[in-house]
């Protein structure tokens, strides 16, 4: 394989962006699967600070909490949907047509997303509020070379349900 070796867990929004980045610009690389659980001494030695790949906030915090606290994680994480709702109107892509960095950026929009809204519970990305960024949604998930990449969604699930779990347990530990 190539030269790019990366090193990555499948159920991150962050490896998997990578992974569509270097596919769109014809980077031939090395996919090495990280078990984030029981860390190798090469996934220790490349990332000798923070001994992790990195993970994502924002809409998790909605996810993970609770009563007062998630409604206003939902507030917020509507807030930043608006946002993007108003970058996406009345264009295929972020950039216009064709995918660019903020695709990427926000691509993990259409299957993490929902993961953590059936997880959490909850619903974020409302069709009829968010119409543009719905239909990008649907679109950008149906390219090819986005597809391939996702992780399965019953895996996701089952990472996030454990992750919200262990979440509230220490919250509830800290009480």
């Amino acid at each position: 394989m190539g030269e790019v070796k990366v090193i990555g867990a499948t159920s991150s929004p962050f490896c998997t962006r990578l992974e569509w980045a270097l596919k769109l610009k014809g980077v031939e690389f090395e996919y090495i699967h990280e078990d984030l659980r029981n860390k190798s001494p090469l996934l220790l030695k490349h990332n000798p600070v923070h001994k992790k790949v990195p993970c994502i906030f924002g809409a998790f915090d909605a996810c993970k909490a609770e009563g007062e606290e998630k409604e206003k994680a939902i507030e917020s994480a509507r807030e930043s949907l608006s946002f993007l709702e108003e970058q996406i109107e009345g264009k295929t892509f972020f950039g216009g047509e064709k995918i660019g960095f903020l695709d990427l950026a926000v691509g993990w929009i259409p299957l993490w997303l929902g993961v953590m809204e059936q997880v959490g519970e909850m619903k974020l990305l409302d069709a009829e509020k968010f119409p543009s960024l719905h239909e990008w949604s649907q679109n950008f998930i149906k390219i090819p070379l986005i597809k391939e990449a996702l992780p399965p969604r019953e895996k996701l699930i089952d990472h996030f349900t454990a992750s919200v779990s262990y979440m509230r347990s220490l919250a509830s530990q800290k009480q």
